[in-house]
């Protein structure tokens, strides 16, 4: 990632738009999306295992999975009101000793971070320009199962991106989402011996779950 993304990450993910998104989280839990991943990894079984949460946002899958068998968590993110918003809701649900919490590029950082049972980028991918760095190497760091929310390969997709990158232009943000082939990511996910075990598409979402 850019230093300019980054930026843009920072400027995009702010006190004020992390607060609100925090307290939707508070009053009705996971979004739709966020939900269907959880429920996957819950389904295939999380008791004992450990979790390396990439973009993690305000912890939501952190939360819910801790609270179902993880044992412990790190959650990465390169939004500072992010990883503040998550560790004041990790302290306020009293399992704040449970994750290590790191602000920065997962790319960067990957190398210094050890394995974890399971790996989550829950739309993550789509904020970042190296798509090839970020899969190779969060799916590096999986030693169980692997789980993704992307966006879909569709033309309404695309055009969506391309006009909120617009908006960021015009705004002189210099955060740019991306629209990352779908089959390039899938292939490459799978070049690591990873078989997908769950699959559902929203209009505008995929999500995910691999196993080794």
């Amino acid at each position: 990632m850019s230093c300019s993304q980054c930026i843009g990450i920072e400027e995009l993910f702010n006190d004020e738009t992390v607060s609100k998104e925090l307290a939707a989280y508070r009053k009705n839990g996971p979004d739709k999306i966020t939900r269907l991943l959880v429920d996957a990894l819950k389904e295939v079984g999380t008791q004992g295992k450990t979790l390396l949460d990439i973009g993690g946002g305000v912890g939501a899958i952190q939360h819910e999975l801790l609270n179902n068998g993880v044992q412990t968590a790190t959650h990465v993110d390169a939004s500072s009101a992010y990883l503040s918003a998550a560790r004041r809701e990790a302290e306020q649900r009293g399992i704040s000793d449970r994750i290590h919490f790191l602000h920065g590029n997962f790319v960067d950082l990957a190398e210094s971070l050890p394995p974890a049972d399971i790996v989550t980028l829950n739309r993550v991918i789509c904020c970042y320009n190296d798509m090839v760095n970020l899969v190779g190497l969060s799916v590096e760091r999986s030693k169980a199962l692997y789980g993704l929310v992307y966006p879909r390969n569709a033309w309404w997709v695309r055009l969506g991106m391309a006009i909120l990158n617009l908006i960021n232009k015009i705004q002189k943000n210099p955060f740019r989402g991306f629209a990352h082939p779908s089959r390039a990511v899938e292939d490459l996910i799978e070049k690591h011996d990873l078989r997908r075990i769950f699959y559902q598409k929203t209009m505008i979402w995929q999500v995910a779950v691999y196993a080794r």
